[in-house]
């Protein structure tokens, strides 16, 4: 049994179409599978979107991306976990790679991405750097990433002491218990952020999380690009087709 772990707050527009590309790349995996979306004081439709798309629902009121994969993740009973951001589009191939490697004995691992839609000249030098990085130190963003439950587990899953950075802590976290792999086949990721901000704003917030490594991820203060009021996309991205 795979577990699908969505986090989702105010995801209404975007978290049917996570959905489809799930069941889609799911349907040829040759073993059952559920989705469970925790929905984190959500003031939209994301409840109903997620049951319409067929996902089981815990209503969460963390405001926090690591609590809200682990209410998740414990509603769930897969062996095998899979955590894929509202707004983030798996398939066949990423979960065939993510699902064998585990197979094989790996305690869990990473997908790197892609962004969908326009990606402003600024950040593309940035993300293909930052995606070589990361192959290179074997961690991964927290876009989409797996595990046993075992590792899960024994490991005590995401720490919720994070408001940022957790998918770090959760790759170090995974490697404790086994072998971390990152698949060679990538998920499709919305580049919201990407257009809604400006290259200074996100520059000045990572900067921060650099010179304040420890204390800057410890509270949503701060931390505007992931909790601060969701802006609009000047290039929405809703109807498009994530593998185009």
């Amino acid at each position: 049994m795979i577990t699908f772990a969505i986090p989702a707050h105010n995801e209404e527009r975007l978290l049917p179409s996570t959905l489809a590309a799930l069941h889609e790349a799911a349907s040829g995996a040759g073993c059952p599978y559920e989705v469970v979306v925790a929905d984190d004081a959500s003031t939209d439709g994301t409840a109903a979107a997620a049951r319409q798309g067929g996902a089981r629902i815990v209503p969460i009121d963390r405001r926090q991306i690591a609590a809200a994969r682990n209410a998740a993740a414990r509603a769930g009973t897969g062996e095998l976990l899979f955590f894929v951001d509202a707004d983030t589009w798996i398939n066949s191939e990423v979960l065939a790679q993510a699902m064998r490697a585990m197979e094989r004995g790996a305690a869990g691992g990473g997908c790197p991405v892609r962004f969908d839609g326009v990606i402003p000249m600024w950040a593309r030098p940035t993300l293909a750097a930052t995606q070589l990085l990361f192959r290179m130190i074997r961690v991964s963003g927290g876009a989409s990433m797996f595990c046993t439950r075992r590792a899960f587990e024994d490991g005590g899953g995401w720490n919720e002491d994070l408001f940022a950075s957790e998918e770090m802590a959760f790759a170090k976290m995974i490697k404790r218990q086994g072998r971390f792999v990152l698949t060679r086949a990538r998920v499709t990721t919305s580049g919201r952020k990407l257009r809604a901000y400006s290259g200074r704003e996100i520059g000045r917030e990572i900067l921060r999380l650099v010179r304040h490594p420890r204390s800057s991820v410890r509270s949503r203060e701060g931390l505007d690009i992931w909790y601060g009021p969701r802006r609009e996309d000047p290039h929405d991205t809703t109807n498009r087709d994530p593998s185009a």
